[in-house]
């Protein structure tokens, strides 16, 4: 098994944390991980981007210039990266701020209203693992229980009060993805 991932939106979205915590549950797992994270200098509101490679095998490059799946969370990263999803792959996206909505034909296309859903339990911070909660019902990678392990590696101690609202999240996150049938 290898998975290559580009998760992209704006700094604050929680997007590096979404893929550390990939990493780690990787790790956990024993496999083979790389997590390289890009952002500009503004980080907080500007765009955001980070690679995960989770692999059973040794990683030659955390360089990859095209994936098995994206999940983009606004319309900068999806006019960037629609295109560098690998035929047959994967593109979730919420559309909350989504202008122009993916037009790929030769990819799976998700949706998941995970701002909505976050405004709905009063908790913009679960945004995040409510998208990375519809990906792993997806693509189950890594194993529930490593996640949680990778929320602890992750979340600094005095936050570990949170990791059972963070769970609530991944799991209403596997409730509420769609597939887009394409037309």
């Amino acid at each position: 098994m290898k998975e290559e991932i580009i998760i992209a939106g704006f700094g604050g979205q929680g997007v590096l944390s979404m893929g550390k915590i990939l990493a780690y549950s990787g790790i956990m797992q024993d496999q083979e991980v790389t997590w390289m994270p890009s952002y500009g200098p503004e980080m907080r509101g500007g765009t955001a981007n980070v690679t995960v490679i989770l692999s059973d095998d040794r990683i030659s490059s955390p360089i990859v210039n095209a994936f098995d799946t994206a999940i983009i969370l606004n319309q900068q990263s999806l006019d960037k990266f629609e295109a560098t999803v690998k035929p047959n792959g994967v593109l979730i996206y919420d559309p909350n701020g989504i202008t122009h909505p993916p037009t790929r034909k030769d990819i799976k296309i998700y949706s998941i209203e995970a701002a909505e859903e976050a405004a709905r339990m009063k908790n913009a911070k679960a945004f995040n693992m409510i998208v990375l909660g519809g990906f792993l019902k997806i693509k189950p990678i890594v194993k529930m229980d490593n996640v949680i392990e990778g929320l602890k590696k992750s979340l600094p101690e005095r936050h570990h009060h949170l990791i059972p609202m963070n769970e609530q999240a991944i799991t209403r996150g596997m409730e509420i993805i769609k597939e887009e049938i394409s037309i």
